[in-house]
């Protein structure tokens, strides 16, 4: 693999492992997330911990850190697989981040980022089924679900010559959804907390 690849790869994961939850939480005076609530480091858990402001930031900041190491990879025109490769260490970076001893977030608002960097398409579509999911259901995680489970099928209709993309979105589908496995239980008994309220 090129040494510029291999680069690329690699600033992706460190991108990936800043936690916007924590940093934010710390800069705005509030509670570190991974000691209220769910204790996760993430957009949903800040949003119970301390409001609206505070998660929009978190969302945006984590979104960007998926979105800008694929940006840059396309900039520099490196391969699909390497695009590929780029999207799935930002999203590694922020599940396990080498800056907060390797215990990040669950990797929604990173996917989303990362989605929106392999195509435009296929970031809102898969942004549009989350909000319509939460808007009915009012649940965060099974919209976060049925959202990355389908973007490997957006990613297959909406992209060419996507193979690579489609195998590397599989597969950190396969690790939001193992991530995401206290979640499911509590979906399955019906014990999950609604949007904005406590774990």
């Amino acid at each position: 693999m090129p040494i510029l690849d291999i680069s690329v790869i690699s600033l992706a994961y460190l991108l990936g492992s800043v936690s916007a939850a924590i940093i934010v939480c710390k800069i705005m005076q509030l509670p570190d997330p991974r000691t209220q609530g769910s204790g996760n480091p993430g957009a949903t858990n800040v949003l119970r911990v301390g409001g609206k402001k505070a998660a929009a930031i978190t969302l945006f900041a984590d979104m960007l850190k998926g979105l800008l190491p694929v940006l840059a990879a396309r900039y520099l025109e490196l391969s699909t697989l390497a695009l590929a490769l780029t999207g799935a260490a930002a999203f590694i970076g922020h599940l396990f981040p080498v800056f907060f001893s390797f215990k990040g977030g669950k990797g929604v608002a990173t996917l989303l980022g990362i989605l929106f960097g392999f195509s435009w398409w296929v970031g809102l579509a898969t942004a549009a089924t989350w909000l319509i999911i939460a808007k009915v259901f009012k649940l965060s995680s099974l919209a976060a679900l049925i959202a990355t489970a389908l973007a490997p099928v957006y990613l297959f209709y909406l992209v060419p010559n996507a193979t690579p993309l489609i195998i590397l979105t599989i597969a950190m589908v396969i690790i939001l959804f193992w991530r995401h496995k206290s979640n499911i239980k509590k979906l399955l008994s019906g014990n999950e907390s609604n949007i904005g309220k406590s774990s």
